[in-house]
């Protein structure tokens, strides 16, 4: 990665790529000068994304499972020199929602993850399997954090974290995405509010980038419904993060919700998350 400017990393649910590229993402793309972008819920192969994204672009990608769900992948302009798609005990299948790999950064190890969090659903089996993995997470963050102090976990982690990350939180607290025991995990990567070291330091020492640049304000939410005015309402949820180690976080310099201008320009549900790291 050129050390000359900040490296910015985007990331982004595509909700299935080839839609996203017709809908538009690839003129977003081409006008944005990503150094790394991670994407979910690809939904596609990884010649697909070859074709979409071009030559120019070293491509990782982890695959679904079950074909044609999920998906995570990373791209960059320059080549991972390790990537590593395990997570938990070595039986259980993150089913293409977890991808790390390390970059070479100024002569810096910089870690990126791509994760796609279940969306689950309240009281069923789909709710175990989300919390099953956000346990294997919480695993995997202290063991990211000493493998590299620029570490970076950026996706759709399908929670939102605060009162202040969907519009109308009332409405959802027993709703998957909103419920107590899942915001709980949040609590301890990066504190509560009652901590006096809230998103700087507390719980496992991980920071919500997008909670620290935008300060104690509603949103700005990242996800809205499809149906309805959702969008046009702007009732949505900050469901998509980029949660940075402590010296990471320090570095970034600019953070952004790339939010499409009109219903009809919009290539996905999700709105790309863009943060530069002067590192």
């Amino acid at each position: 990665m050129p050390p000359a400017k900040p490296l910015r990393v985007a990331s982004v649910n595509v909700n299935g790529v080839r839609a996203a590229f017709r809908r538009g993402m690839g003129g977003w793309l081409a006008g944005r000068e990503v150094d790394i972008l991670a994407m979910q819920e690809v939904r596609a192969s990884t010649e697909d994304l070859q074709g979409l994204l071009g030559e120019e672009w070293d491509i990782l990608h982890d695959p679904a499972t079950a074909k044609g769900r999920a998906g995570v992948a990373i791209a960059s302009r320059n080549r991972a020199h390790i990537h590593r798609v395990e997570l938990g005990a070595p039986e259980f299948d993150s089913a293409g929602r977890w991808l790390e790999a390390d970059y070479e950064v100024d002569g810096r190890v910089v870690t990126v993850v791509s994760a796609y969090v279940h969306s689950g659903e309240a009281d069923s089996p789909k709710q175990v399997e989300k919390y099953r993995f956000l346990d294997a997470m919480e695993a995997r963050l202290p063991e990211l954090a000493a493998h590299s102090e620029l570490a970076l976990v950026v996706g759709d982690l399908n929670v939102g974290h605060r009162t202040l990350d969907i519009r109308n939180w009332r409405g959802n607290v027993k709703r998957a995405g909103f419920l107590p025991d899942e915001r709980a995990y949040f609590d301890r990567f990066v504190g509560t509010e009652a901590d006096e070291g809230y998103n700087r330091g507390a719980g496992l020492g991980w920071v919500d980038v997008g909670r620290r640049f935008s300060g104690e304000v509603d949103g700005p939410y990242s996800w809205w419904s499809w149906r309805g005015k959702a969008f046009d309402n702007d009732t949505g949820w900050r469901i998509d993060y980029h949660l940075a180690t402590m010296r990471l976080a320090d570095a970034a310099v600019v953070h952004s919700i790339d939010r499409a201008e009109t219903y009809d320009t919009r290539w996905s549900d999700h709105a790309p998350v863009v943060v530069d790291y002067a590192i």
